[in-house]
């Protein structure tokens, strides 16, 4: 059974940063893809950010690319979300995912995996 467990969320000023981490059980984390996601109160689950087996390959939604950086640390089992040039828009719940396969996508039906997820408060 795979475990997830994000953290480094909390409360951040409109324009600071935050980096997000997620830690994963298990053997075979180097071989599958991972995904950040985000659920903001009354809202859909929106796909944030993407990078596949080896982070060689990189996604992001269009309202987070060029503040946002996803990364893997295979070796610690570990994938990361930097998150700069926080808005108020990007207030939610942050779910890291495992997908199916060694690469990415932006439907959450890809991902088999999630975590509980780690809460992000933007203030202005």
């Amino acid at each position: 059974q795979v475990q997830l467990v994000e953290s480094g969320g909390g409360l951040v000023q409109a324009g600071g940063s935050l980096r997000l981490s997620c830690a994963a059980s298990g053997r075979t984390f180097s071989s599958y893809g991972m995904g950040w996601f985000r659920q903001a109160p009354g809202k859909e689950r929106e796909f944030v950010a993407a990078v596949n087996y080896d982070g060689g390959s990189t996604y992001y939604a269009d309202s987070v690319k060029g503040r946002f950086t996803i990364s893997r640390d295979n070796a610690k089992n570990t994938v990361y979300l930097q998150m700069n040039s926080l808005k108020r828009e990007d207030a939610a719940v942050y779910l890291c995912a495992r997908s199916q396969s060694a690469g990415w996508s932006t439907y959450p039906d890809f991902y088999n995996y999630w975590g509980q997820g780690t809460q992000v408060t933007v203030s202005s």
